[in-house]
């Protein structure tokens, strides 16, 4: 090659990749759909809905336009509105504090744990505290299992039973995860999940889709889904939303999950080629015992002093891109400085949002271009 050429890039998320492994299924899916033209609840709607019910465990599903969506509907369901609170991880995409807003809620932010990255249980007791001490009346606690590793829900639930609160579980970037054993969509009273096209399982647009064992709240859902209807149309006994998953996004769907637990087997042998590579010069993630990740993200956390754009620049300069989640936590965010914060702060988050970077992870990722990957932090690290 002549050294004045770069080589192509390696891709951060290589949605290319899977396109071609599935050939003309998603073709074929899509094409049904437009011959049916049932293009909002078709069957495809109601099939992946008892696809994603057998894959995860959980007895109900009600699939959504987006993960945004699956969080909101279920405050909704339960009447989450002004005077209360919700306890969320500061560490974390918007959407997570965002519904609690929107519902007319009040968010109060807790920390992190270092290690995981996943809601710290001694914040969430004192930002329960918090919330208490200020007159708001907490009701719920949304944990989040962040870049694909699922939060300590035992941990979790145990608050949640001492203080009298529900759970709803964050699994945007985990869906197909496994805690201890078993996998994410039947922790807490609801799990929310997204289908975006960047996530482990994803559509081709929005989408989302909520976990539960709570027949109630799945009839609630299904009604806040469609403007709150009732038994008849026109009679709509809530508030509601267009909270619905087309049906073109319900067949790719059916077709991606059929080779979602080869792509996370995938996803984890990357992993592991990363951490064996590059362990020594980087804090790499950890995964708790008994869990196993999707790997939405590969997060590293640099070295004491190094810096963060320089090194994110030398490896753009040898084709390998990065991101940073999240280089402010929501605390920290124009339009969520106002909500309150556990008491003692959030200085784990704070401190992440400085060291956290994440490098390409996607299940079609081959070793030659890991071993790039490995080498261009390496050398970035020791130049």
């Amino acid at each position: 090659m002549n050294q004045h050429m770069r080589p192509d890039p390696v891709a951060f998320i290589d949605i290319g990749a899977q396109r071609r492994r599935l050939g003309t299924a998603i073709d074929e899916a899509v094409g049904r759909v437009l011959t049916h033209c049932q293009f909002i609840n078709g069957p495809e709607v109601t099939q992946l809905e008892a696809d994603l019910a057998a894959f995860s465990g959980a007895k109900h599903v009600v699939a959504c336009a987006s993960g945004t969506d699956a969080l909101l509907m279920v405050l909704m369901a339960k009447n989450i509105g002004p005077g209360d609170a919700v306890i969320c991880p500061t560490f974390t995409f918007c959407a997570t504090g965002e519904v609690v807003a929107l519902a007319g809620a009040t968010p109060v932010f807790v920390d992190v744990d270092e290690t995981t990255f996943n809601i710290d249980i001694e914040s969430l007791k004192r930002g329960i505290a918090t919330a208490r001490r200020l007159g708001l009346n907490v009701k719920a606690i949304i944990p989040v299992d962040l870049f694909g590793q699922a939060a300590d829900h035992d941990a979790v639930a145990a608050v949640a039973q001492a203080e009298g609160l529900f759970v709803l579980d964050d699994a945007a970037q985990s869906f197909g995860a496994t805690y201890k054993g078993k996998r994410l969509g039947t922790f807490g009273l609801a799990t929310a999940t997204s289908f975006f096209p960047a996530k482990p399982l994803g559509c081709y647009g929005d989408g989302g889709a909520i976990f539960t064992d709570d027949a109630d709240l799945a009839e609630a859902l299904r009604s806040v889904r469609v403007h709150g209807q009732g038994t008849e149309k026109y009679d709509n006994v809530r508030l509601g939303l267009t909270g619905r998953l087309d049906t073109v996004q319900a067949a790719v769907l059916i077709e991606k999950l059929k080779i979602f637990p080869d792509e996370i087997a995938a996803r984890n042998k990357v992993a592991q080629r990363y951490a064996d590579g590059l362990g020594d010069v980087v804090k790499v993630p950890v995964v708790s015992e008994g869990n196993v990740s999707t790997w939405a993200q590969y997060t590293i956390r640099l070295p004491g002093g190094a810096d963060r754009a320089a090194f994110a620049d030398a490896l753009k300069s040898r084709g390998i891109p990065t991101a940073i989640y999240y280089p402010k936590s929501m605390h920290q965010q124009t339009a969520y400085r106002h909500f309150p914060v556990a008491d003692g702060g959030l200085p784990v988050s704070e401190r992440l949002s400085e060291d956290v970077i994440s490098l390409p992870m996607h299940p079609y990722l081959e070793e030659a271009a890991q071993d790039r990957v490995i080498k261009a932090v390496r050398d970035a690290l020791a130049a």
